[in-house]
């Protein structure tokens, strides 16, 4: 099956119909089907550079990443995106409520080292929503 490419800004648009304005059987054409191909390899090989290798996940990352959008919520560090520092405190409890119950959840079934981590990010995380609420 032939293809016809148009490519505008931001899109391709793949023309598949058998048949073409006129009603003449379209002969296949190979230089329509590589072309496609190599936009999708370069797609992929962009999405492949933009990408960051990600830390592994585990319980003691989980509970730092709750740890940071706390200190999201209360201001204290600013949003990746944007570069603003804005003030939530709904979802700042929100998010030591979560850490709370997974201190409740998780007792007895973690290790020492994870086991302190939780309590005192508990613990720096609600003095600084104290602070934070004065």
């Amino acid at each position: 099956m032939s293809e016809e490419i148009i490519e505008g800004d931001g899109f391709t648009v793949k023309d598949k119909r058998t048949f073409d304005s006129s009603g003449k059987v379209r002969e296949p054409s190979e230089k329509a089907e590589d072309t496609a191909e190599k936009a999708k390899e370069e797609a992929k090989r962009e999405t492949t550079k933009k990408a960051p290798p990600l830390p592994e996940v585990n319980f003691s990352s989980f509970l730092l990443s709750l740890s940071s959008s706390v200190l999201l919520h209360l201001g204290e560090i600013a949003d990746p995106q944007s570069g603003e520092q804005r003030k939530d405190m709904a979802l700042a409890k929100q998010s030591i409520d979560i850490l709370t119950l997974l201190k409740n959840k998780t007792e007895g079934n973690l290790t020492e080292e994870e086991n302190n981590l939780l309590e005192n990010l508990l613990y720096d995380l609600r003095m600084r929503f104290v602070k934070a609420s004065e």
